[in-house]
């Protein structure tokens, strides 16, 4: 596999309020963890704010690292999306031009996150429909390829660099005008009989392939449940203040659902895969197994309720076992 990768949330923000901090130096810090001790060789970097990416890019460049600079539009209209990935595309394209390697990324399950594409108001109504009905599963790719040439027109006026589009396989997305094919392929029970075939086909219609999201979160069971394990939340507001049940936490079945996929990765010639992912800052660890909020989180680090680690002074946070085990298939 030639690009090593994982996800780095750089700032989610819904009406206003962003789901991490932003530190430069703790920004800086995590990436060289990343490139250091994961032995990561690509970094996907994710975020609705383009200033931060573009920051946490320049970064990772300096590292050494290549650079997935990954726009992900959430609630946000057909035409609104255009101009968000036509302004990254120009930052994007200031880092190529300084040196860096630089994939960009032309949004992430559009059609899940964002308006114009399937009826519902938010991302819960949308999958509901979906599951509801067969002709909006068949007349999805339709809407999806339709807005992803004028995406990649927008993108390619601006970036000269390879351009992907991170998928789900619903989209039956045309790979046409893109140079990798991208999909988040998260195996779960049902599909686990036919998860390595479908990698497979993937690689032999040839272009590369990335896999650009993959993983599981630290509790029993979690690995049957695939895209569905953080599902397990209970809020007050917008706020996850609780688990929805009695849940056992496993660490041990997240690390070998990476070791799982990336032998997988390895074996059927997959170009690039980016674990998901490093961190989720909203997300802390506690004794509490109720209130453990960590086991609803996809991160290979667990974030402290208070305080520092121990293994990395100065961060609030410490590995789990998926950290070491990354760690040990990447290097």
């Amino acid at each position: 596999m030639r690009a090593k990768g994982i996800g780095y949330d750089t700032g989610l923000a819904r009406d206003g309020r962003f789901n991490r901090p932003f530190a430069p130096d703790l920004v800086r810090r995590e990436l060289t963890i990343i490139r250091d001790d994961l032995h990561c060789t690509a970094v996907r970097l994710i975020g609705t704010d383009l200033d931060r990416i573009e920051h946490a890019a320049r970064e990772a460049a300096a590292l050494g690292l290549e650079v997935w600079f990954s726009p992900f539009p959430w609630d946000r209209h057909p035409e609104e999306i255009l101009e968000l990935l036509a302004d990254g595309a120009a930052r994007a394209e200031r880092l190529r031009a300084a040196g860096a390697e630089v994939v960009f990324v032309t949004g992430a399950e559009l059609s899940l996150f964002n308006h114009g594409f399937l009826p519902g108001a938010d991302l819960p109504a949308r999958v509901a429909g979906l599951l509801a009905s067969r002709e909006l599963v068949a007349g999805l790719p339709e809407r999806v390829n339709e807005f992803l040439a004028r995406a990649v027109a927008a993108v390619r006026a601006r970036f000269g660099g390879r351009v992907t589009y991170a998928s789900v396989p619903l989209e039956r997305v045309d790979w046409t005008p893109f140079d990798i094919v991208s999909v988040d392929a998260h195996r779960s029970k049902e599909v686990e009989h036919v998860y390595r075939e479908g990698v497979r086909t993937l690689v032999a219609a040839g272009k590369p392939v990335a896999i650009t999201e993959f993983g599981v979160t630290p509790y029993r069971g979690a690995a049957d449940l695939g895209a569905r394990c953080g599902e397990i939340l209970e809020y007050e507001g917008d706020e996850p203040v609780r688990l929805n049940g009695s849940y056992v936490r496993d660490e041990e079945e997240q690390a070998r659902y990476f070791r799982e996929l990336l032998e997988v990765f390895e074996t059927e010639g997959v170009d690039a895969a980016f674990a998901c992912t490093f961190v989720c800052y909203g997300l802390v660890h506690r004794a509490d197994p109720r209130r453990d909020l960590d086991m609803a989180s996809w991160g290979v680090v667990k974030v402290l309720e208070e305080g520092t680690g121990e293994t990395y002074a100065g961060v609030p946070w410490e590995p789990k076992a998926a950290f070491g085990a990354l760690a040990e298939c990447y290097a």
